[in-house]
């Protein structure tokens, strides 16, 4: 259900919402938070629709924000939307025209849901200082998005300079798998000291200066940027050690590879999140951030900007090589799929009635640690794979010692002269 009002005011607008509430059957008591959307009117519809799925995992009425012509005489136009509309919220969108278009939050308060968490989020450019914009300075949670700004560094930087408890970036949400992976990562063996780390990504992508800030408050450890084709986000990160580095690739936009040394290589989901998804996650927690202060505040003041590209830096041996971790993946795929193929012998179909002698002899069998046909079979489809990458792995050697032999040749020849 929609509803349009114009040249309204609030008072008539909460009158319309417990009216329309009580033909719907929508419970205010269901609304967990208010989300205020501060957002121009070229963007409204997708901010809106952003806000409406994320609602469906937490409830809340949202209050969108529209400042339009300045010019013009006090003017404020609302809709409400409920319903099948509205998703698991209800949506109020005000467009404030005239001198209204400087005070709203004169205009947000009467709608807010009594004594129930404010969140303020900004889809596009937002104030240098959220938490002293009028606004922002009556909200637990202040949401803004790094990414929609050119400079992405230069955006950090202020962010860090006006911080205050409660201010997020949905910029550091993005890198929450990428944090889950890597720390994952350094729980299992060998446990070494990490000596380095460097970070492949976009200079337009903030979340690639987040993640490097986290990894160099963390770790205290030096992190390189090495830089990639704007609009690729973060491609890769390499964590250093003394075994040999911790490469997490992702070549694509939803697969990733992770290979460390003593562990076999493994193809992982890592798709790019949805605003959203982004938003929602977001929404979970009411309270300050600590970890996101501590990467803003303390590590992106260590980062130096990105002077090599990561193709360079993947010849020099100094990051991870995209292109082989495509290759790896695909090979990955290829393999698991063999395996599974191999996999699935159709077994004999379930006899209609068993004696107790029967289940008794199998139940020996099984103790006894005796193989059935079907294991037998999937068993030596293993080995026969494992044969087969043994003998290519042989074959490849002599050709690269063949290849180093001229070589050999020529240095022994200087020697002697």
């Amino acid at each position: 259900m929609i509803r349009d009002l114009t040249e309204t005011s609030t008072t008539a607008i909460s009158k319309t919402l417990v009216r329309l509430r009580n033909e719907v059957g929508a419970m205010a008591l269901g609304r967990v938070l208010t989300l205020v959307v501060i957002v121009q009117d070229t963007d409204a519809s997708e901010a809106i629709e952003v806000a409406n799925q994320a609602s469906r995992q937490h409830p809340c009425r949202i209050v969108v924000v529209i400042s339009g012509d300045r010019r013009g005489r006090n003017r404020l136009d609302a809709q409400i939307r409920l319903g099948g509309d509205a998703g698991a919220s209800e949506i109020v969108v005000l467009r404030l025209y005239g001198a209204l278009a400087s005070h709203g939050p004169s205009v947000v308060v009467p709608l807010l849901l009594p004594d129930s968490p404010i969140v303020a989020w900004w889809p596009g450019q937002a104030p240098d200082d959220v938490a002293s914009d009028p606004i922002g300075a009556m909200a637990q949670r202040r949401i803004t998005d790094s990414a929609q700004n050119r400079n992405a560094r230069q955006m950090l930087k202020k962010r860090a300079a006006n911080y205050a408890p409660g201010d997020s970036d949905l910029a550091w949400t993005r890198v929450t798998r990428w944090r889950g992976l890597l720390a994952a990562a350094l729980d299992q063996p060998p446990y070494e000291q990490i000596t380095g780390a460097v970070v492949a990504g976009a200079p337009d992508s903030p979340s690639s200066e987040l993640l490097a800030a986290w990894l160099s408050f963390r770790l205290k450890v030096p992190v390189r940027r090495v830089s990639t084709p704007r609009g690729s986000g973060i491609t890769s990160v390499r964590l250093e050690r003394a075994s040999g580095p911790i490469d997490l690739v992702r070549p694509g936009d939803s697969v990733a590879t992770l290979s460390q040394a003593g562990q076999p290589d493994r193809r992982i989901s890592l798709p790019r999140r949805d605003l959203p998804e982004c938003l929602a996650d977001e929404l979970r927690r009411l309270d300050p951030d600590n970890t996101y202060e501590d990467a803003l505040l303390h590590g992106v003041e260590k980062l130096t900007p990105a002077r090599q590209s990561a193709t360079a830096a993947a010849k020099a041996g100094k990051a991870p090589d995209v292109a082989a971790a495509r290759r790896l993946a695909a090979r990955i795929g290829r393999d698991d799929s063999a395996q599974e193929a191999s996999a699935m012998v159709s077994a004999g179909s379930a006899p209609d009635s068993g004696s107790s002698d029967e289940v008794r002899t199998a139940t020996a069998r099984k103790l006894a640690g005796k193989r059935t046909s079907r294991e037998k079979v999937t068993d030596s489809a293993a080995k026969a794979a494992a044969t087969r990458k043994g003998a290519s792995r042989k074959k490849a050697a002599p050709s690269a010692a063949k290849k180093a032999a001229p070589a050999a040749k020529k240095a022994a020849k200087r020697a002697a002269t």
